[in-house]
C-alpha cells in the first residue's frame, strides 16, 4: 500500500484520486492546501481527517510515502523539493516546472534522497498511445506529425470580463503553452526524442501570457508542426504521417481513435481498449516505479521532461514570454 498525500484541491486532484482508488495500492491519507478551510472542505469529499496548510509539516509527515502535486505550476519545484528532502516520491502535474532551472533542481533532489520523481502525463502512459508507438513502423519513413488542441476556456469569458483568473496569470507560470501546448509537444518528444530546431508564434495577451500558438520543429528528414489555444476551439484530428501511410489521432491529449489508412486505400483501426478514468495509467505507473525500486518511466521519464522543458522555454524565449519565476532561476 503507497500512502499519498495530496496539494492541489481543485477538479484536476479529484480526477486522479478517482482514478487511482481504482488500483489496490492506493491509500489517499492527507490533503494539503494553504487555506485550513479548503483543506477540510476537499478532505472531507473523500472522508479524510488528516489535512496541512504548512508545507513543512505536510512534508514531514509519517503518514505519507508519495505526493501528487497539482497546485499552480509556479508552485510545483518549491513543493516538490520540500517533499523529496523528506523521502517522499513525487508525481508532479505537468508542467512538471516553470522553467529548466527549476526542474534541474528537481531532478536532483530526487537523486539525493533517492526517491521516484514524475511528471503526470497522462497521454503517453495511455493504451492508445502505446499503440501508436507500436504501430509506427507500418507506415514508413515518418515525415510530418501534426498534432492540434485548441480548447476555448471558460476562463476566457471572465478575462473579456476583465477578471483574470489563475490560468491567464504569469506568476503562476500559466498560459495556453504551458497548460495545452505541452499536450502536444511531449508526446511528440517522447515518439521522436529531441528537434533540431524550432520556429514559434503566438499571440500574446494583455495579462502576459499566451492565448494561443504554433510551432514548427525540425527533425532529420521530417518536421512536426503543433497548434494549441485557450482562447478557440478546433475539432482537427493530429495527424503521424508516413511515406506508406497516416495514423490519424482522435486527441492527441487523450487519444481514444486510432485509424491507419494506407496509400493503397485500405483502413485499420489500432484503437485499443482503455480505462475511461485516463489518469488511472500514469497513477499505475507511478506505484509501479515505487514498488519496483525503479526511479524513473521509460515513457514519463526525467529525460523526456527536460527535453520538453527545454523545447518549451525556447519557444517561450522566442514569443517574448516571461514568467516571475524566470527571474528567481539561479
Amino acid at each position: 500500500m503507497i500512502r499519498f498525500g495530496i496539494i492541489g484541491t481543485n477538479w484536476i486532484t479529484e480526477s486522479f484520486i478517482s482514478a487511482a482508488q481504482e488500483l489496490n495500492d492506493f491509500r489517499l491519507t492527507a490533503v494539503y492546501s494553504r487555506k485550513e478551510e479548503t483543506a477540510k472542505e476537499f478532505a472531507s469529499k473523500f472522508q479524510l481527517s488528516t489535512t496541512y496548510t504548512d508545507l513543512d509539516d505536510f512534508s514531514k509527515s509519517n503518514e505519507i510515502d508519495a505526493v501528487y502535486i497539482a497546485s499552480p505550476n509556479s508552485f510545483h519545484a518549491q513543493q516538490a523539493i520540500a517533499c523529496m528532502d523528506q523521502g517522499k516520491h513525487v508525481l508532479c502535474e505537468k508542467p512538471i516546472a516553470s522553467n529548466l532551472n527549476e526542474l534541474l533542481e528537481m531532478k536532483a533532489a530526487s537523486e539525493r534522497n533517492n526517491v521516484v520523481l514524475m511528471e503526470a502525463m497522462k497521454t503517453t502512459l495511455l493504451p492508445n498511445f502505446l499503440a501508436v508507438k507500436e504501430n509506427l513502423h507500418k507506415i514508413g519513413k515518418i515525415r510530418r506529425y501534426n498534432a492540434s488542441y485548441c480548447q476555448y476556456s471558460s476562463r476566457y469569458d471572465k478575462y473579456k470580463e476583465g477578471i483574470v483568473m489563475n490560468a491567464f496569470k504569469p506568476e503562476f507560470s500559466n498560459g495556453s503553452l504551458m497548460d495545452i501546448g505541452i499536450y502536444t509537444i511531449y508526446p511528440m518528444v517522447t515518439l521522436f526524442g529531441k528537434p533540431k530546431g524550432l520556429q514559434a508564434n503566438a499571440h500574446l495577451l494583455e495579462s502576459g501570457v499566451d492565448g494561443q500558438g504554433s510551432i514548427l520543429f525540425e527533425y532529420d528528414g521530417m518536421d512536426a508542426t503543433v497548434t494549441y489555444s485557450k482562447i478557440a476551439n478546433s475539432y482537427l484530428h493530429s495527424e503521424i504521417q508516413g511515406e506508406e501511410g497516416t495514423i490519424i489521432i482522435d486527441k492527441i491529449h487523450t487519444p481514444e481513435k486510432l485509424l491507419i489508412k494506407y496509400n493503397d486505400g485500405t483502413e485499420e483501426d489500432i484503437t485499443l481498449p482503455q480505462n475511461t478514468k485516463s489518469m488511472f495509467y500514469e497513477a499505475e505507473e507511478f506505484i509501479r516505479l515505487i514498488k519496483s525500486g525503479e526511479k524513473e518511466s521509460t515513457m514519463n521519464s526525467i529525460t523526456n521532461s527536460l527535453t520538453t522543458m527545454e523545447l518549451i522555454e525556447n519557444a517561450r524565449y522566442q514569443i517574448g514570454l516571461t514568467y516571475p519565476a524566470d527571474q528567481k532561476a539561479t
